[in-house]
């Protein structure tokens, strides 16, 4: 009888590494996914972004209720003392 080489019988027991790398790998990819997302807060930040902006009125375009000219002047019909009539 001749000598032969050993057999190997791989019964795939050695491919548990592959699955640890695998599972690490998802940790990391779903973390990371949590993250960026915003769902995690790593960073603390404190920072107030909602910024309340005035309300900014547009300058109104109606005429002035009376037809009297603001001069300083009463609306009756008597100059005020101190000032002269035109004729």
């Amino acid at each position: 009888m001749a000598d032969r080489e050993p057999t190997v019988i791989n019964t795939g027991g050695g491919g548990n590494a592959g699955w640890a790398v695998a599972v690490i790998l998802a940790l990391v990819v779903i973390g990371a996914l949590l993250i960026f997302t915003g769902i995690i807060d790593i960073g603390g930040s404190q920072t107030d972004v909602n910024v309340n902006v005035p309300a900014v009125e547009t300058p109104s375009t109606e005429k002035p209720a009376s037809d009297t000219p603001a001069t300083g002047t009463p609306a009756t019909g008597t100059p005020a003392t101190g000032t002269t009539t035109q004729q």
